[in-house]
């Protein structure tokens, strides 16, 4: 239960570009452990709205390694894939209250901008949208939706485990995009709708997430949504410091010997691990976790 005495809802949502990693391991067993140490109800639902990266076999073999490892949803397993409608009657709201637009714009035009201005980004810096579609598209034709930013100011949340965070969305993302070029549903739009369809009052993920934050957050205001508690966990990372993603090649889990694989997760997790089986591990974790995270 929550502190307000609401049930305890988590979710792990991983995308089905390839198999599982050690990484995803981790935030699968993040979050499981915070549902089971709040009582809760743990779900999975698979974000594979990006048909083109996606595969259906992928998911199916994801969900077969968490079985393996032990982690079991308490509820059916969703796919975005398959709930296009709910995004269509959230997006047609937004932009029914003029808080989404068409935009006509190209990454190409996006840095033609930005160069115009004297303006240079870092390879991992976010490229701000300077809100050139804000005013209509004149003459050319709408390419994406984008929700619009102007005058959200700074939002501040409570990360669960980073502390207090906050960032100025118009400043230093601007207007994101809802719907994409190529028709499909982009991140932010499915993922807010998905997690007030199913009730998530906690969002347990990577801390490398964290940045979407408040981008969720304003989406959740403006369609009425409740806004989730969240914690950022820490990252798996490669020998060159980054984070570990099957888009660097991050190999798939060896589950030959299953408590081995949950053992390593939970180290990063900062949990201790011992000889007992693989059920006594789970118990053991979960009263570890409510000790660490109250």
């Amino acid at each position: 239960m929550t502190e307000g005495g609401q049930p305890y809802i988590g979710r792990f949502a991983p995308s089905p570009t390839g198999p599982l990693h050690a990484g995803s391991l981790v935030a699968a067993l993040a979050s499981w452990l915070d549902a089971k140490a709040h009582g809760g109800r743990w779900l999975v639902r698979i974000e594979d709205i990006d048909t083109v990266r996606c595969k259906r076999e992928h998911g199916e073999f994801m969900l077969s390694q968490l079985a393996t490892c032990a982690l079991m949803p308490d509820d059916t397993v969703i796919w975005q894939s398959e709930r296009s409608a709910l995004y269509q009657r959230a997006l047609e709201t937004l932009l029914d209250r003029g808080l989404a637009y068409g935009c006509a714009c190209t990454r190409g035009d996006i840095a033609l901008h930005w160069r115009q201005a004297g303006q240079t980004w870092t390879r991992h810096q976010e490229v701000p949208y300077p809100g050139t579609c804000r005013g209509g598209t004149g003459d050319q034709l709408a390419r994406a939706i984008r929700f619009n930013t102007q005058g959200a100011g700074t939002v501040a949340w409570q990360d669960r485990r980073l502390g207090p965070q906050a960032q100025n969305v118009e400043t230093q993302v601007g207007d994101f995009v809802l719907k994409r070029a190529d028709g499909l549903w982009a991140y932010q739009m499915a993922v807010v709708v998905d997690d007030a369809a199913q009730g998530v009052t906690h969002v347990v993920r990577g801390e490398d997430l964290c940045d979407n934050t408040a981008r969720q957050m304003l989406l959740q205001q403006a369609l009425g949504y409740p806004t989730p508690h969240y914690f950022h966990g820490p990252l798996v990372k490669d020998a060159q410091g980054e984070k570990l993603s099957k888009q660097q090649g991050a190999q798939a889990l060896d589950l030959s010997d299953p408590s081995r694989a949950m053992c390593q997760a939970a180290q990063v997790l900062g949990l201790s691990t011992d000889s007992a089986d693989l059920s006594d591990q789970l118990a053991r974790w979960v009263r570890q976790w409510q000790g660490l995270w109250p």
